[in-house]
Protein backbone atom coordinates (compact mmCIF):
# COMPACT_ATOMS: atom_id res chain seq x y z
CA UNK A 1 0.00 0.00 0.00
CA UNK A 2 1.01 3.58 -0.61
CA UNK A 3 0.22 6.41 1.78
CA UNK A 4 -0.12 10.16 1.53
CA UNK A 5 -0.26 12.90 4.12
CA UNK A 6 -3.95 13.74 4.49
CA UNK A 7 -3.54 17.48 4.57
CA UNK A 8 -3.35 19.25 7.90
CA UNK A 9 -4.72 16.22 9.74
CA UNK A 10 -1.15 14.88 9.30
CA UNK A 11 -2.61 11.38 9.09
CA UNK A 12 -0.79 9.03 6.75
CA UNK A 13 -3.77 7.79 4.79
CA UNK A 14 -3.74 4.90 2.33
CA UNK A 15 -4.32 6.01 -1.25
CA UNK A 16 -7.18 3.49 -1.36
CA UNK A 17 -9.88 3.70 1.31
CA UNK A 18 -12.49 1.13 2.29
CA UNK A 19 -15.84 2.83 1.71
CA UNK A 20 -18.68 1.34 3.72
CA UNK A 21 -21.83 1.69 1.64
CA UNK A 22 -21.94 -1.52 -0.40
CA UNK A 23 -21.24 -4.47 1.88
CA UNK A 24 -23.90 -3.87 4.51
CA UNK A 25 -27.10 -5.91 4.77
CA UNK A 26 -29.60 -3.08 4.54
CA UNK A 27 -29.95 0.65 3.97
CA UNK A 28 -32.30 0.64 6.97
CA UNK A 29 -31.21 0.32 10.58
CA UNK A 30 -31.45 -3.37 11.34
CA UNK A 31 -30.98 -5.19 14.67
CA UNK A 32 -27.84 -7.27 14.67
CA UNK A 33 -29.87 -10.42 15.24
CA UNK A 34 -31.75 -9.87 11.99
CA UNK A 35 -28.62 -9.62 9.86
CA UNK A 36 -27.92 -12.85 7.93
CA UNK A 37 -24.79 -14.62 9.07
CA UNK A 38 -23.43 -14.88 5.53
CA UNK A 39 -23.72 -11.12 5.03
CA UNK A 40 -21.97 -10.37 8.31
CA UNK A 41 -19.25 -12.86 7.47
CA UNK A 42 -18.74 -11.25 4.07
CA UNK A 43 -18.45 -7.79 5.64
CA UNK A 44 -15.90 -9.00 8.18
CA UNK A 45 -13.90 -10.79 5.51
CA UNK A 46 -13.92 -7.60 3.43
CA UNK A 47 -12.59 -5.55 6.34
CA UNK A 48 -9.91 -8.11 7.14
CA UNK A 49 -8.87 -8.22 3.49
CA UNK A 50 -8.63 -4.41 3.44
CA UNK A 51 -6.41 -4.45 6.52
CA UNK A 52 -4.21 -7.20 5.07
CA UNK A 53 -3.64 -4.94 2.06
CA UNK A 54 -2.75 -1.96 4.25
CA UNK A 55 -6.09 -0.23 3.62
CA UNK A 56 -6.53 0.90 7.20
CA UNK A 57 -8.99 3.74 6.49
CA UNK A 58 -12.54 2.48 7.05
CA UNK A 59 -15.24 4.94 6.03
CA UNK A 60 -18.96 4.78 6.77
CA UNK A 61 -21.89 7.04 7.66
CA UNK A 62 -24.99 7.22 9.80
CA UNK A 63 -26.98 7.17 6.58
CA UNK A 64 -25.57 3.81 5.50
CA UNK A 65 -28.19 1.72 7.28
CA UNK A 66 -26.78 -1.33 9.04
CA UNK A 67 -23.17 -0.55 8.06
CA UNK A 68 -22.16 0.91 11.44
CA UNK A 69 -23.69 -1.79 13.63
CA UNK A 70 -22.10 -4.47 11.46
CA UNK A 71 -18.69 -2.76 11.57
CA UNK A 72 -18.99 -2.72 15.36
CA UNK A 73 -18.60 -6.49 15.30
CA UNK A 74 -15.13 -6.23 13.81
CA UNK A 75 -13.53 -2.79 14.34
CA UNK A 76 -13.34 -2.84 18.16
CA UNK A 77 -11.32 -6.06 17.87
CA UNK A 78 -8.64 -4.32 15.78
CA UNK A 79 -5.82 -2.46 17.52
CA UNK A 80 -7.32 1.04 17.61
CA UNK A 81 -4.23 3.03 16.71
CA UNK A 82 -3.75 0.87 13.62
CA UNK A 83 -6.98 2.02 11.91
CA UNK A 84 -8.43 5.32 10.73
CA UNK A 85 -12.20 5.34 11.17
CA UNK A 86 -14.46 7.89 9.54
CA UNK A 87 -18.18 8.35 9.94
CA UNK A 88 -20.46 11.03 8.59
CA UNK A 89 -23.59 12.69 9.97
CA UNK A 90 -25.90 14.91 7.94
CA UNK A 91 -26.15 18.44 9.35
CA UNK A 92 -29.50 19.52 10.77
CA UNK A 93 -30.87 23.01 11.07
CA UNK A 94 -31.53 22.08 14.69
CA UNK A 95 -28.07 21.22 16.10
CA UNK A 96 -29.62 19.09 18.86
CA UNK A 97 -30.74 16.62 16.18
CA UNK A 98 -27.23 16.62 14.79
CA UNK A 99 -25.76 15.76 18.19
CA UNK A 100 -28.36 13.06 18.82
CA UNK A 101 -27.57 11.50 15.44
CA UNK A 102 -23.85 11.56 16.21
CA UNK A 103 -24.54 9.77 19.51
CA UNK A 104 -26.49 7.11 17.62
CA UNK A 105 -23.60 6.72 15.20
CA UNK A 106 -21.08 6.20 17.99
CA UNK A 107 -23.38 3.78 19.80
CA UNK A 108 -23.76 1.75 16.62
CA UNK A 109 -20.01 1.74 15.97
CA UNK A 110 -19.16 0.89 19.58
CA UNK A 111 -16.11 3.16 19.49
CA UNK A 112 -14.93 5.84 21.92
CA UNK A 113 -13.88 8.17 19.13
CA UNK A 114 -13.58 8.49 15.36
CA UNK A 115 -10.49 9.81 13.65
CA UNK A 116 -12.41 11.60 10.92
CA UNK A 117 -15.89 13.09 11.32
CA UNK A 118 -17.74 14.59 8.37
CA UNK A 119 -20.69 16.87 8.07
CA UNK A 120 -22.39 14.71 5.47
CA UNK A 121 -23.99 16.32 2.47
CA UNK A 122 -23.11 20.03 2.42
CA UNK A 123 -24.79 20.19 -0.94
CA UNK A 124 -26.28 23.69 -0.97
CA UNK A 125 -25.29 27.15 0.19
CA UNK A 126 -28.18 27.07 2.65
CA UNK A 127 -26.97 23.87 4.32
CA UNK A 128 -23.47 25.31 4.55
CA UNK A 129 -24.73 28.57 6.07
CA UNK A 130 -26.76 26.98 8.83
CA UNK A 131 -24.03 24.43 9.52
CA UNK A 132 -21.49 27.19 10.17
CA UNK A 133 -23.75 29.68 11.94
CA UNK A 134 -23.10 30.45 15.60
CA UNK A 135 -24.60 27.67 17.69
CA UNK A 136 -24.91 25.41 14.63
CA UNK A 137 -23.59 21.97 13.77
CA UNK A 138 -19.98 23.06 13.47
CA UNK A 139 -20.04 24.35 17.04
CA UNK A 140 -21.31 20.91 18.14
CA UNK A 141 -18.55 19.22 16.13
CA UNK A 142 -15.92 21.47 17.70
CA UNK A 143 -17.13 20.56 21.17
CA UNK A 144 -16.97 16.87 20.30
CA UNK A 145 -13.42 17.49 19.12
CA UNK A 146 -12.53 19.18 22.42
CA UNK A 147 -14.03 16.20 24.23
CA UNK A 148 -11.77 13.84 22.30
CA UNK A 149 -14.62 12.05 20.55
CA UNK A 150 -13.61 13.18 17.07
CA UNK A 151 -10.06 13.95 15.98
CA UNK A 152 -10.53 15.85 12.71
CA UNK A 153 -13.58 17.50 11.11
CA UNK A 154 -14.38 17.55 7.42
CA UNK A 155 -17.33 17.55 5.07
CA UNK A 156 -18.69 15.48 2.23
CA UNK A 157 -20.40 17.12 -0.69
CA UNK A 158 -22.22 16.69 -3.98
CA UNK A 159 -22.53 20.46 -4.32
CA UNK A 160 -21.66 22.73 -7.21
CA UNK A 161 -18.05 23.85 -7.23
CA UNK A 162 -18.81 27.34 -5.94
CA UNK A 163 -20.44 25.97 -2.78
CA UNK A 164 -17.59 23.51 -2.22
CA UNK A 165 -15.05 26.30 -2.60
CA UNK A 166 -16.96 28.51 -0.19
CA UNK A 167 -16.92 25.72 2.41
CA UNK A 168 -13.18 25.19 1.90
CA UNK A 169 -12.45 28.90 2.16
CA UNK A 170 -14.30 29.09 5.49
CA UNK A 171 -11.18 27.32 6.86
CA UNK A 172 -13.41 25.40 9.26
CA UNK A 173 -12.68 21.97 7.80
CA UNK A 174 -9.61 19.72 7.77
CA UNK A 175 -10.61 17.61 4.77
CA UNK A 176 -13.26 17.18 2.07
CA UNK A 177 -14.97 14.21 0.40
CA UNK A 178 -15.87 15.22 -3.17
CA UNK A 179 -16.31 14.01 -6.76
CA UNK A 180 -13.47 14.41 -9.24
CA UNK A 181 -12.18 11.95 -11.84
CA UNK A 182 -11.68 11.60 -15.59
CA UNK A 183 -15.37 12.03 -16.46
CA UNK A 184 -15.84 14.95 -14.07
CA UNK A 185 -13.34 17.80 -14.15
CA UNK A 186 -15.82 20.38 -12.83
CA UNK A 187 -14.59 20.24 -9.23
CA UNK A 188 -10.92 20.67 -10.07
CA UNK A 189 -10.90 24.31 -8.81
CA UNK A 190 -12.14 22.97 -5.46
CA UNK A 191 -9.33 20.40 -5.33
CA UNK A 192 -6.83 23.17 -5.99
CA UNK A 193 -8.46 25.35 -3.32
CA UNK A 194 -8.28 22.49 -0.81
CA UNK A 195 -4.55 22.16 -1.53
CA UNK A 196 -4.05 25.86 -0.79
CA UNK A 197 -5.80 25.34 2.55
CA UNK A 198 -3.76 22.18 3.27
CA UNK A 199 -6.88 20.03 3.41
CA UNK A 200 -7.13 16.32 2.86
CA UNK A 201 -8.96 15.33 -0.33
CA UNK A 202 -10.96 12.10 -0.50
CA UNK A 203 -12.46 11.16 -3.88
CA UNK A 204 -15.99 9.78 -3.67
CA UNK A 205 -17.02 6.79 -5.79
CA UNK A 206 -14.46 6.80 -8.62
CA UNK A 207 -15.67 3.35 -9.73
CA UNK A 208 -19.40 4.01 -9.89
CA UNK A 209 -20.01 7.75 -10.31
CA UNK A 210 -16.74 7.83 -12.25
CA UNK A 211 -18.19 5.81 -15.11
CA UNK A 212 -19.54 2.46 -13.81
CA UNK A 213 -16.04 1.18 -14.43
CA UNK A 214 -16.79 -2.24 -12.98
CA UNK A 215 -18.87 -2.80 -16.16
CA UNK A 216 -17.15 -0.66 -18.80
CA UNK A 217 -18.24 -0.49 -22.45
CA UNK A 218 -16.04 -2.22 -25.01
CA UNK A 219 -14.93 1.08 -26.48
CA UNK A 220 -13.57 2.32 -23.17
CA UNK A 221 -11.83 -1.01 -22.54
CA UNK A 222 -10.11 -0.75 -25.91
CA UNK A 223 -9.03 2.87 -25.44
CA UNK A 224 -7.58 2.19 -21.99
CA UNK A 225 -5.44 -0.78 -23.02
CA UNK A 226 -3.09 -2.07 -21.73
CA UNK A 227 -4.71 -0.94 -18.47
CA UNK A 228 -8.29 -1.56 -17.43
CA UNK A 229 -10.55 1.53 -17.24
CA UNK A 230 -10.63 1.13 -13.47
CA UNK A 231 -6.84 1.13 -13.15
CA UNK A 232 -6.53 4.07 -15.52
CA UNK A 233 -9.03 6.12 -13.52
CA UNK A 234 -7.28 5.29 -10.23
CA UNK A 235 -3.96 6.43 -11.64
CA UNK A 236 -5.50 9.48 -13.29
CA UNK A 237 -6.84 10.63 -9.91
CA UNK A 238 -3.65 9.77 -8.03
CA UNK A 239 -1.50 11.59 -10.58
CA UNK A 240 -2.49 14.79 -8.77
CA UNK A 241 -0.63 15.44 -5.53
CA UNK A 242 -3.64 17.30 -4.12
CA UNK A 243 -5.66 14.07 -4.18
CA UNK A 244 -4.91 11.80 -1.25
CA UNK A 245 -7.26 8.81 -1.25
CA UNK A 246 -9.90 7.12 -3.42
CA UNK A 247 -12.96 5.44 -1.97
CA UNK A 248 -13.24 1.78 -2.95
CA UNK A 249 -16.83 0.81 -2.22
CA UNK A 250 -16.08 -2.87 -1.84
CA UNK A 251 -19.02 -5.27 -1.68
CA UNK A 252 -16.78 -8.30 -1.21
CA UNK A 253 -13.09 -9.01 -0.47
CA UNK A 254 -12.07 -9.48 -4.10
CA UNK A 255 -13.31 -5.99 -5.06
CA UNK A 256 -9.97 -4.56 -3.99
CA UNK A 257 -7.96 -6.70 -6.40
CA UNK A 258 -8.11 -4.53 -9.52
CA UNK A 259 -7.21 -1.41 -7.55
CA UNK A 260 -4.21 -3.08 -5.98
CA UNK A 261 -2.95 -3.76 -9.50
CA UNK A 262 -2.94 0.01 -10.09
CA UNK A 263 -0.29 0.42 -7.41
CA UNK A 264 2.19 -1.50 -9.57
CA UNK A 265 2.45 1.71 -11.61
CA UNK A 266 2.45 4.11 -8.66
CA UNK A 267 6.05 5.22 -9.00
CA UNK A 268 5.62 6.17 -12.65
CA UNK A 269 2.01 7.31 -12.90
CA UNK A 270 2.44 10.21 -15.32
CA UNK A 271 4.29 8.17 -17.92
CA UNK A 272 1.91 5.23 -17.51
CA UNK A 273 -1.28 7.17 -18.16
CA UNK A 274 -0.06 9.75 -20.68
CA UNK A 275 -0.65 7.73 -23.84
CA UNK A 276 -4.01 6.43 -22.62
CA UNK A 277 -5.25 9.88 -21.70
CA UNK A 278 -4.11 11.09 -25.10
CA UNK A 279 -6.10 8.32 -26.82
CA UNK A 280 -9.21 9.16 -24.82
CA UNK A 281 -8.95 12.89 -25.52
CA UNK A 282 -8.28 12.24 -29.21
CA UNK A 283 -11.37 10.04 -29.48
CA UNK A 284 -13.51 12.62 -27.72
CA UNK A 285 -12.23 15.33 -30.07
CA UNK A 286 -12.91 13.08 -33.06
CA UNK A 287 -16.54 12.47 -32.05
CA UNK A 288 -17.48 15.89 -30.69
CA UNK A 289 -14.82 18.29 -31.95
CA UNK A 290 -11.88 19.72 -30.05
CA UNK A 291 -13.58 23.05 -29.49
CA UNK A 292 -16.54 21.43 -27.74
CA UNK A 293 -14.39 19.17 -25.58
CA UNK A 294 -12.21 22.09 -24.51
CA UNK A 295 -14.97 24.60 -23.81
CA UNK A 296 -18.35 22.87 -23.34
CA UNK A 297 -18.76 24.02 -19.73
CA UNK A 298 -17.73 27.63 -20.31
CA UNK A 299 -20.48 30.16 -19.63
CA UNK A 300 -23.00 27.52 -18.49
CA UNK A 301 -24.93 28.68 -15.40
CA UNK A 302 -25.74 26.41 -12.48
CA UNK A 303 -29.22 24.89 -12.37
CA UNK A 304 -30.44 27.34 -9.72
CA UNK A 305 -29.73 30.27 -12.05
CA UNK A 306 -31.92 28.85 -14.81
CA UNK A 307 -35.69 29.65 -14.64
CA UNK A 308 -36.74 26.05 -15.31
CA UNK A 309 -33.88 24.72 -13.14
CA UNK A 310 -32.78 22.31 -15.86
CA UNK A 311 -29.35 21.11 -14.75
CA UNK A 312 -27.79 22.04 -18.08
CA UNK A 313 -24.18 21.75 -16.94
CA UNK A 314 -24.67 18.24 -15.58
CA UNK A 315 -26.63 17.11 -18.62
CA UNK A 316 -23.97 18.43 -20.98
CA UNK A 317 -21.31 16.59 -18.96
CA UNK A 318 -23.24 13.32 -19.16
CA UNK A 319 -23.90 13.78 -22.88
CA UNK A 320 -20.25 14.63 -23.60
CA UNK A 321 -18.80 11.48 -22.07
CA UNK A 322 -21.69 9.19 -23.00
CA UNK A 323 -21.63 10.28 -26.64
CA UNK A 324 -17.88 10.09 -27.09
CA UNK A 325 -16.97 7.08 -24.95
CA UNK A 326 -20.17 4.96 -25.11
CA UNK A 327 -20.83 5.33 -21.37
CA UNK A 328 -24.55 4.84 -21.91
CA UNK A 329 -25.30 2.80 -18.76
CA UNK A 330 -23.47 5.32 -16.59
CA UNK A 331 -25.18 8.23 -18.33
CA UNK A 332 -28.63 6.72 -17.78
CA UNK A 333 -27.87 5.91 -14.15
CA UNK A 334 -26.96 9.54 -13.46
CA UNK A 335 -29.45 11.30 -15.72
CA UNK A 336 -32.50 9.57 -14.30
CA UNK A 337 -31.68 10.83 -10.82
CA UNK A 338 -32.58 14.33 -12.00
CA UNK A 339 -36.07 15.68 -11.51
CA UNK A 340 -36.35 15.17 -7.79
CA UNK A 341 -35.27 11.56 -7.30
CA UNK A 342 -31.80 12.59 -6.17
CA UNK A 343 -32.92 15.46 -3.92
CA UNK A 344 -30.17 17.92 -3.07
CA UNK A 345 -27.64 15.13 -3.68
CA UNK A 346 -28.33 15.35 -7.42
CA UNK A 347 -30.47 18.43 -7.99
CA UNK A 348 -32.06 20.12 -10.95
CA UNK A 349 -34.42 18.98 -13.66
CA UNK A 350 -34.16 16.78 -16.72
CA UNK A 351 -34.36 18.26 -20.20
CA UNK A 352 -37.95 17.15 -20.75
CA UNK A 353 -39.33 20.47 -21.94
CA UNK A 354 -37.03 22.83 -23.79
CA UNK A 355 -37.82 26.46 -24.57
CA UNK A 356 -35.17 27.33 -27.15
CA UNK A 357 -35.25 31.05 -26.52
CA UNK A 358 -35.00 30.76 -22.73
CA UNK A 359 -32.19 28.19 -22.92
CA UNK A 360 -30.20 30.28 -25.40
CA UNK A 361 -30.69 33.35 -23.22
CA UNK A 362 -29.64 31.50 -20.05
CA UNK A 363 -26.52 30.20 -21.81
CA UNK A 364 -25.65 33.38 -23.71
CA UNK A 365 -22.12 33.40 -22.23
CA UNK A 366 -21.45 29.98 -23.79
CA UNK A 367 -19.75 29.81 -27.20
CA UNK A 368 -22.28 27.05 -28.01
CA UNK A 369 -25.47 28.75 -26.82
CA UNK A 370 -27.30 28.23 -30.13
CA UNK A 371 -26.52 24.50 -30.16
CA UNK A 372 -27.39 23.72 -26.55
CA UNK A 373 -31.19 23.27 -26.93
CA UNK A 374 -30.61 20.63 -29.62
CA UNK A 375 -27.99 18.85 -27.49
CA UNK A 376 -30.30 18.84 -24.46
CA UNK A 377 -33.06 17.22 -26.52
CA UNK A 378 -30.62 14.61 -27.82
CA UNK A 379 -29.35 13.94 -24.32
CA UNK A 380 -32.89 13.37 -23.04
CA UNK A 381 -33.70 11.02 -25.91
CA UNK A 382 -30.44 9.13 -25.37
CA UNK A 383 -30.49 8.89 -21.58
CA UNK A 384 -34.06 9.06 -20.30
CA UNK A 385 -35.30 5.73 -19.06
CA UNK A 386 -37.30 6.04 -15.88
CA UNK A 387 -36.73 7.91 -12.64
CA UNK A 388 -34.36 6.02 -10.36
CA UNK A 389 -33.57 6.23 -6.68
CA UNK A 390 -30.25 6.94 -5.05
CA UNK A 391 -28.64 3.78 -3.68
CA UNK A 392 -29.50 4.86 -0.13
CA UNK A 393 -33.19 4.98 -1.10
CA UNK A 394 -33.20 1.44 -2.49
CA UNK A 395 -34.89 -0.06 0.56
Amino acid sequence: MKYRRFGRTNLQIPVLSCGGMRYQHSWNDTPLGDIPADNQSNLEQTIHRALELGINHIETARGYGSSEVQLAQVLPRVERNKIIVQTKVAPFENPKEFLATFETSMERLNLDYVDLFSLHGINTAEILDWSLKKGGCMDIARQLQKDGRVRHIGFSTHATCDVITKAIESDEFDYVNLHWYFVNHLNWPAVECAARHDMGVFIISPNDKGGKLYAPPEKLVRLCEPLSPMIFNDLYCLSKSGVHTLSIGAAKPSDFDEHIKALEYYDDISTTIASIESKLRKEMDSVLGHDWCAKWDQGIPEYFDIPSQINIKEILRLWTYTKSLDLIDWGKMRYNLLGGAGGHWFPGEMAKEIDNEKIIQACQASPFSEKIPTILREAHELLFDKPVKRLSQSD
